[in-house]
């Protein structure tokens, strides 16, 4: 059994700096980042992908004018006789990965510019665990959707909690985090002031952690 773990804070908290750091996007100032018992005093991004950690941005960095199967693989092209892109193989590889993950496109040759907000966040899922994936994280992955197209997103994460995979949500939207977490860890200035059990929270004590009333002495290290 997996886990969806929910970072909040204030803009200017560090949860943004926090996800850059853990995929390899820059160098922490100080700490370290302990994975499987293996201690890193930073990564790199090709380290980050091969110990498992993707990542899913807000610009989910699709390429428009190819298709699915293409973005699914992206860098990581299926070949044959040492050179040829085997599109066949990697055709039906998509469609067994989306069906996996119930995102609902039923054509890997669909180019990526026909699809919805909700379909394109599905693919860069689906391209996140497609590269080994155990650690997927989600930079505000509702931001500028409808409510169908966010109802889609929270079941899509949901269910890869459920299937094993460790997921953690930088969200604003306190009504999700509380409908898709199983923990809540908020961020300010820079550290973090608290990790609650969701169910045993309430959106009052969290914002009272973003805004200060609450504090905690103690040090605290984000755990998966």
């Amino acid at each position: 059994m997996g886990e969806v773990m929910a970072l909040v804070g204030d803009n200017g908290a560090g949860k943004s700096t926090l996800i850059k750091i853990l995929s390899g996007a820059i160098k922490p100032s100080s700490g370290e980042i302990e994975i499987e018992g293996h201690v890193y005093s930073s990564l790199t991004p090709a380290q980050a992908i091969s110990l498992g950690i993707s990542t899913v941005y807000q610009d989910l960095a699709l390429v428009d004018t190819r298709d699915v199967a293409a973005n699914l693989f992206l860098g990581r092209e299926l070949v044959k006789f040492g050179f040829w892109f085997d599109k066949k193989r990697m055709i039906k590889k998509s469609q067994e990965l989306l069906k996996s993950l119930n995102v609902n496109i039923v054509d890997p040759h669909r180019i990526v510019s026909q699809l919805s907000g909700g379909q394109r966040q599905g693919i860069a899922v689906a391209r996140a665990v497609n590269q080994g994936g155990k650690v997927i994280i989600f930079d505000e992955p509702t931001a500028a959707m409808g409510v169908k197209e966010s109802e889609q997103i929270l079941n899509l994460i949901k269910d890869l909690g459920e299937k094993g995979y460790a997921v953690i949500v930088v969200s604003h939207n306190l009504h999700h985090v509380f409908e898709i977490s199983d923990r809540v860890c908020v961020m300010k200035q820079g550290q973090l002031v608290a990790d609650l059990v969701t169910a045993q929270s309430n959106p009052n004590e969290i914002v009272n952690y973003i805004t200060g009333a609450n504090h905690l002495n103690e040090k605290l290290e984000i755990k998966l």
